[in-house]
């Protein structure tokens, strides 16, 4: 691991606070908690975790770029998927956004579908942090004052009746995983115990819990080597019925970085696929920075549209996020750019490229659709439909 760049001492403040908050904790529960929860604590701990406190994230300066940051190109052919969704379903019918980071892809999007004349009536965004909640309003406001009364912030989920487009554009990543070993019968879960000022690792052997029970069925069917680590998303089929329960119709549109599971548990990946950004250093170490670092880990999109399958709601694509934005338009978006010897044509080809080359994202990243009621083919998937891969 390349040397991190120092934190600033207002950050070791910030750290240090957050890390004497989970030391607590972890006395509490007699020596030591489940890494779901380290991650969830450092990541979302009230005013002290990363998406929580109030340091810059996203783009040039942040810790990394999503998509949003590198182009309005990406909102903008996210746009031209939703429209014909949107329209579909009518009056009445919204956009909601899960953790809208900085706002841009609110702000491209909404921009396009006002361009297209087909507005959501609503575009809620549920977003965890009260600093990037604050943001996000100051950009929308500032870049688009004519549709900020359109824009409503929710604290959770509707309980029901929700009518049109579900958008989450790298929000699996950051959900809280658990990390395992297989020791070739059962999956022995990490725990993060203290060790002096530090946090390091406890492996939980002989452990029979219904969590270690729960992933050990889940694993047993997939061939994995003795020592075999990695991680599995076990928030994932409540929050895929909460969001279920939610949608009366319409379409959940999830875009992340993963891959189906056959890869995901390849023997090449047998570390895993947990890994940290800070000041654009990316490294695999979550024990250390705690509130200061980025914690994520890769998607299991099988797990995904499994999780759909058993929350009633209907898998209609998969993909690549190259294929999706091609089938969205983005080409054309592109020529709309300018000449092709303009300064701002050139721009954009560069930032389409990192979003459709496969060593950049668009092969890393997948777009999976899931539906309810929707009987118009879903704009993304008709270039390339993946799903048997799943």
């Amino acid at each position: 691991m390349s040397e991190l760049p120092a934190p600033s001492t207002d950050e070791l403040e910030l750290s240090a606070a957050l890390a004497s908050l989970i030391h607590g904790e972890i006395a509490a529960a007699d020596g030591s908690l489940p890494f779901s929860r380290f991650m969830e604590l450092c990541l979302y701990a009230p005013g002290m975790g990363y998406y929580s406190a109030g340091r810059r994230k996203f783009g040039p300066g942040g810790d990394f770029v999503t998509a949003p940051e590198i182009s309005p190109l990406f909102g903008r052919a996210l746009a031209r998927a939703c429209a014909p969704l949107l329209a579909s379903l009518g009056a009445g019918a919204e956009i909601l956004e899960f953790g809208a980071g900085s706002g841009q892809l609110a702000i491209d999007l909404l921009g396009e579908l006002a361009l297209l004349d087909c507005l959501p009536e609503r575009y809620l965004i549920l977003e965890r942090s009260a600093d990037l909640r604050l943001r996000q309003q100051e950009a929308i406001g500032k870049h688009l004052p004519q549709l900020l009364e359109r824009v409503v912030w929710i604290d959770s989920l509707p309980v029901s009746g929700f009518r049109g487009v579900m958008l989450a554009n790298e929000v699996l990543d950051a959900m809280a995983v658990e990390r395992f070993r297989w020791d070739g019968e059962r999956a022995a879960l990490f725990h993060v115990c203290s060790e002096a000022d530090n946090f390091a690792w406890q492996l939980q052997t002989g452990d029979s819990t219904e969590t270690s029970t729960r992933l050990t069925d889940c694993l047993s069917g997939l061939d994995l080597a003795v020592g075999y680590e990695s991680e599995i998303n076990t928030s994932l089929q409540p929050w895929l019925q909460a969001v279920s329960d939610s949608l009366q119709q319409g379409l959940v549109l999830l875009i992340d970085y993963g891959y189906p599971q056959h890869e995901y548990f390849h023997p090449q990946r047998s570390s895993g696929t947990l890994m940290c950004h800070y000041r654009q250093h990316a490294h695999a170490d979550p024990l250390i920075l705690p509130g200061l670092q980025d914690i994520t880990a890769h998607v299991d999109f099988t797990a995904v549209a499994e999780a759909a399958l058993a929350a009633d709601l209907e898998v209609t694509g998969y993909t690549t996020q190259t294929y999706f934005l091609l089938d969205c338009g983005l080409e054309e978006l592109l020529q709309q750019c300018g000449p092709t010897e303009s300064v701002a044509y050139l721009k954009a080809a560069q930032q389409a490229k990192t979003l459709l080359l496969p060593g950049e994202m668009g092969e890393r990243f997948k777009c999976i659709g899931l539906t309810r009621g929707v009987e118009i083919p879903v704009p993304g998937f008709r270039l390339q439909d993946q799903r048997e891969r799943l």
